[in-house]
């Protein structure tokens, strides 16, 4: 009896299964985890970035001399993505390809969550640290060119979506590349493609380079943020050019996704 008894209670307080959070849970325990140390460890970077786009905003008032709406609306529009761009596209491709490097993926790849789960929610927590300071770019730039803030809000949406896109992308360029210095240059190379052509007008591209242009994720809330600023904005359009980069934050997050447990499995292997 007392041999039984033994076993039962061995049997009896044994830890139970823990089950797999589901991906919502997941997600949102990385994007905290990722917030605060974005908020922690990158606070001075994002500083930069928005002095860079500030920078540029005020650089760029200086030489248009005529209040051209559609010039105007352009520069404010692409300096305020650029804080997303360089935060996204930049920092974040430094940080997973560091972490793919050091075989750090290992901790992510050991939890029970999955590669998805750890892209989505680092990639959100990265696009929502940068819209503080999208927003005070957006603004200065609204009241250094003259344009109405009437629709001014929009620039939320439009730095939410363009956050997620290029951080997406960010990700993919970290763990696709070999080795970490190598992604911190793509990234680099990356942010500069958006800077150059984002804050130009599209009307002042040649044919040939607009479908460079219009094959970035960026210049859709780009044209959308510069048409709310120039105060006649399209639902419509607002609503198409928002969905068109949302397509492109699914897809560069779903490639990213794979790309990160291919890491995984080849760390383990």
């Amino acid at each position: 009896m007392t041999g039984r008894t033994q076993v039962h209670e061995r049997t009896s307080t044994a830890p139970p299964a823990v089950a797999a959070p589901s991906f919502a849970a997941a997600v949102a325990g990385v994007y905290a985890g990722q917030l605060a140390r974005a908020r922690a460890a990158r606070g001075p970077l994002l500083f930069v970035a928005v002095l860079q786009s500030l920078g540029i905003e005020i650089l760029l008032r200086g030489v248009v001399r005529h209040d051209q709406p559609a010039t105007s609306s352009a520069i404010v529009a692409g300096s305020t993505i650029l804080v997303s761009a360089f935060v996204g596209l930049n920092l974040l491709a430094q940080r997973f390809g560091a972490l793919r490097a050091n075989g750090a993926l290992d901790y992510y790849g050991a939890l029970p969550i999955t590669g998805a789960a750890v892209v989505v929610g680092t990639a959100a927590s990265y696009a929502t640290f940068t819209i503080p300071g999208a927003l005070i770019t957006a603004t200065v730039g609204t009241a250094l060119f003259g344009l109405p803030f009437t629709y001014l809000w929009l620039a939320v949406p439009a730095c939410v979506v363009a956050g997620l896109a290029l951080s997406a992308v960010g990700a993919a360029i970290g763990l696709g590349l070999p080795r970490p210095e190598l992604a911190t240059t793509v990234g680099q190379l990356a942010m500069t493609a958006v800077l150059f052509l984002s804050v130009i007008p599209p009307a002042h591209f040649p044919a040939g380079l607009r479908g460079v242009r219009d094959a970035l994720p960026s210049t859709y809330p780009v044209d959308a943020l510069a048409a709310a600023l120039r105060g006649h904005p399209s639902a419509s359009g607002q609503l198409w050019r928002l969905a068109v980069a949302m397509g492109y934050a699914l897809l560069a997050l779903a490639l990213a996704g794979r790309v990160f447990r291919r890491s995984v499995d080849r760390a383990r292997g």
